[in-house]
């Protein structure tokens, strides 16, 4: 009868294993969910990111040609000044674009 009462009781801690490993289960495929989920969000968010470094970097100005690109110097000081505020602004753009990033976009609304 011992045999008997051991195999009893290894179907009971079985039965009991089993229904740990189910709820384990469950609970693993919720997090995959959750996590496909912020995955998915983090992809959406990441191409909005990258379609706004591209459009600020269409806003950039175009390089010179080279058969009117002259020295500094030469070019009157309108010129130049005008140059340094693009370049500042140019630059400002740049800073600016990875707290967008950061934010989620501004106007585009905040990602939890």
């Amino acid at each position: 009868m011992a045999k008997l009462d051991d195999v009893a009781e290894r179907v009971d801690r079985l039965v009991l294993r089993h229904q740990e490993l189910k709820r384990t289960t469950a609970l693993i495929a919720e997090q995959l969910v959750t996590v496909t989920s912020e995955r998915d969000s983090l992809r959406s968010r990441l191409g909005a990111a990258r379609s706004r470094i591209d459009a600020l970097l269409e806003r950039l100005p175009a390089e010179a040609p080279r058969a009117e690109a002259r020295p500094a110097e030469a070019r009157p000081a309108e010129a130049r000044s005008a140059d340094a505020r693009a370049v500042e602004a140019s630059r400002e753009a740049a800073l600016a674009a990875p707290a967008l990033i950061l934010e989620g976009g501004g106007s585009q609304g905040a990602h939890p």
